[in-house]
């Protein structure tokens, strides 16, 4: 864990801080009450002085993705890109999650204040702290590990 500079301690490596603030879109995750599940883009922010990804969007509280994120108190977003020729990189956030009343303007302006904040438990990593792909080697790094 490194410093966040407000005196917490983040659970994401100083790499994945700088690629998470580089990036504006994530695929976030959630679990219907019948157990379908649901994939949406959404507007998100790596939020320094709590260690958590802040999602936030136009209608938030009125979204499926609020109800069924709330109601099972976990999600998950996807922050991933492809830099040139083929290199790519993502970022994966398993956690626990919560309503919070304030927040959205710092993602967009144009957003409701209302966010899910989703405090990490598990984190994945590809591309962002290392290469990722050795295509020379027939290496695939995936670095995955527990937060809580």
């Amino acid at each position: 864990p490194t410093g966040s500079g407000e005196g917490t301690m983040s659970k994401f490596s100083p790499k994945e801080i700088e690629y998470l603030q580089s990036q504006r879109l994530g695929r976030m995750a959630t679990v219907s009450a019948k157990g379908d599940l649901h994939v949406v883009p959404v507007g998100f922010r790596y939020n320094p002085d709590e260690g958590t990804i802040d999602i936030g969007g136009h209608y938030m509280v009125d979204t499926k993705k609020y109800r069924d994120a709330l109601r099972h108190g976990r999600a998950a977003i996807v922050v991933d890109d492809v830099l040139p020729p083929w290199r790519p990189r993502f970022i994966e956030v398993r956690g626990t999650v919560e309503a919070v009343t304030e927040g959205g303007k710092q993602i967009n302006e144009q957003f409701r204040p209302e966010i899910l904040r989703i405090t990490p438990t598990y984190i994945v990593s590809f591309g962002v702290n290392d290469e990722g792909v050795m295509p020379g080697r027939g290496e695939v790094n995936i670095s995955g590990r527990s937060v809580e």
